[in-house]
């Protein structure tokens, strides 16, 4: 087993890096940056949890800048276990889980161009022609927010029952 060796003491308090003052004043500004991204009530635990963890590294970004990319990055890979699950095609591309998902009309047209936009961002990250630090927190949050929205279109509320004439009469 791989473990961590014992810790010599107390981690340090984090300390914020010094670019996040280009975007934000404080931490606290952080949590105004991410309020928007609510995470979708209907979907799968293991959805929520990767939906989860893409807005608190967004929020952290505070402390290392390149969490937002980590965020995104993150997001997309989530994205992409959710639609090849829905339409049952595990084996396809991203891009092409997209062409099927919009052609089919699981997502909008809309839903998929703002899809498409990230999935090149994803390609030069993994190939080393993008950098960790490439993307604001405000970015990373519109990106991020894709995947949200898909998953929420992807699993919606339940819808609420209204009662019929028949079940009136009934009560």
């Amino acid at each position: 087993m791989d473990t961590l060796p014992p810790l010599p003491g107390p981690l340090p308090w984090p300390v914020p890096d010094p670019r996040a003052h280009h975007f934000v004043n404080h931490y606290s500004d952080m949590h105004a940056l991410v309020a928007g991204l609510v995470l979708p009530e209907h979907a799968p635990t293991h959805v929520v949890s990767v939906l989860e963890t893409c807005r608190e590294l967004i929020r952290h970004s505070y402390y290392r800048y390149e969490f937002t990319t980590v965020a995104v990055a993150y997001s997309l890979f989530a994205l992409e276990r959710v639609l090849a699950e829905h339409l049952g095609a595990k084996k396809k591309t991203l891009q092409q889980l997209i062409e099927q998902a919009a052609a089919t009309g699981v997502i909008t047209a809309d839903l998929a161009e703002r899809l498409d936009a990230g999935r090149p961002l994803r390609n030069r990250f993994a190939h080393g022609q993008l950098t960790g630090s490439a993307l604001t927190p405000a970015m990373a949050v519109d990106m991020v927010r894709v995947a949200f929205d898909v998953t929420e279109l992807l699993f919606p509320a339940p819808a609420a029952v209204v009662p019929g004439p028949t079940d009136a009469m009934q009560a």
